[in-house]
């Protein structure tokens, strides 16, 4: 290209990044949640922070499983993201879509039931995490109320 092996070697290392990152976007843009989705996943995006790190620390989900959430922590503690986080709404957008894409993978390997033991939010916002993780809403039942109630 330039005649320089250390040019040749930056602008190749640089268009893969490039094309790495347009990759990403594109997978981002197909896994995306759908409609009022996504304002809904940005919204219970704290609990389901919570409920990533619970689910990574329980010894009973298959090894797997915990290694992909171990990772999903890792990426969401990197300062470094797909899209910066100080870009409004957009930059919480990839976290979500990738936590959602993450937790459907554990959802067809372990099942929903340890999200539902591991929930710590309202069931309102468990609701809302089923409509995006994209299940039916007759597959989960309603959370049991505290005893007594």
């Amino acid at each position: 290209m330039t005649g320089s092996f250390w040019w040749d070697l930056a602008i190749s290392i640089v268009a893969a990044l490039v094309l790495a990152w347009l990759a990403l976007g594109t997978t981002l843009l197909i896994l995306r949640p759908r409609g009022g989705l996504l304002r809904e996943a940005v919204r219970v995006l704290p609990d389901v922070l919570r409920l990533v790190r619970r689910l990574a620390a329980d010894r009973t989900l298959p090894r797997g499983v915990r290694i992909r959430l171990g990772l999903l922590l890792a990426y969401l503690a990197i300062p470094i993201d797909l899209v910066p986080d100080f870009i409004p709404v957009l930059g919480y957008a990839d976290d979500a879509i990738i936590v959602t894409a993450v937790l459907r993978s554990m959802v067809r390997r372990a099942g929903l039931d340890p999200i539902r033991a591991h929930w710590p939010g309202t069931d309102d916002g468990f609701a809302a995490l089923i409509r995006l993780l994209g299940l039916n809403t007759q597959q989960h039942r309603q959370r049991p109320g505290p005893k007594g109630l």
